[in-house]
């Protein structure tokens, strides 16, 4: 796994040790951010990579969080509930020479600690199949995770239906194999 674009591009980052951890592959991402890099968004979204502040929910390697801030992102915060995942998170913001940029913990994606510090783009990729991430997206919307007109990218597997909670809307959805990317706002 590597750093796709922006100033730590190519950078080795550690894959996950376990099983359960489902990384992005790095031409998705690639694609991924390519998007956000390119697409207009308007105005009430605006520049959704520089000098924001993200979320990596679900965050497993911490890779997408890693890539927003090598695209210009200010200060990434990295939650999961797997250990094993936390652990690999910080040793790649380590190695990558980030960790003052990157606030790495331990929670429940479904049961947020609140915070005063909205994020403008929300990165949700849990496992496939699950149907977390409607509850997942209330629960940092009650949290104060979501700032208004924040873009939210969810991943899901791409016969995965995704329902989204009332006040949502699905901007525009990419397939990539068996992944879809789903670009949300409010």
């Amino acid at each position: 796994m590597r750093i796709v674009g922006g100033t730590l591009s190519g950078r080795k980052i550690e894959p996950p040790l376990s099983l359960t951890t489902r990384p992005m592959m790095d031409r998705v991402r690639q694609a991924l951010f390519n998007i956000l890099s390119h697409h207009e968004w308007g105005r009430q979204i605006g520049d959704v990579l520089n000098n924001t502040q993200i979320l990596d929910a679900f965050c497993g390697t911490g890779a997408l969080a890693f890539e927003a801030i090598s695209h210009g992102a200010a200060h990434a915060t990295l939650f999961d509930k797997d250990h094993q995942a936390l652990e690999i998170a910080t040793k790649n913001a380590a190695s990558l020479g980030i960790k003052d940029q990157c606030h790495i913990m331990m929670a429940d994606t479904l049961a947020p600690p609140r915070t005063k510090e909205p994020c403008q783009l929300v990165f949700l990729a849990p496992p496939y199949r699950k149907n977390l991430i409607p509850p997942a997206m209330i629960a940092l919307d009650q949290a104060g995770w979501i700032a208004p007109h924040a873009l939210i990218m969810a991943e899901t597997a791409k016969k995965e239906i995704l329902e989204l909670p009332e006040g949502f809307q699905t901007l525009f959805s990419r397939y990539y194999g068996d992944t879809a990317l789903h670009f949300i706002t409010r």
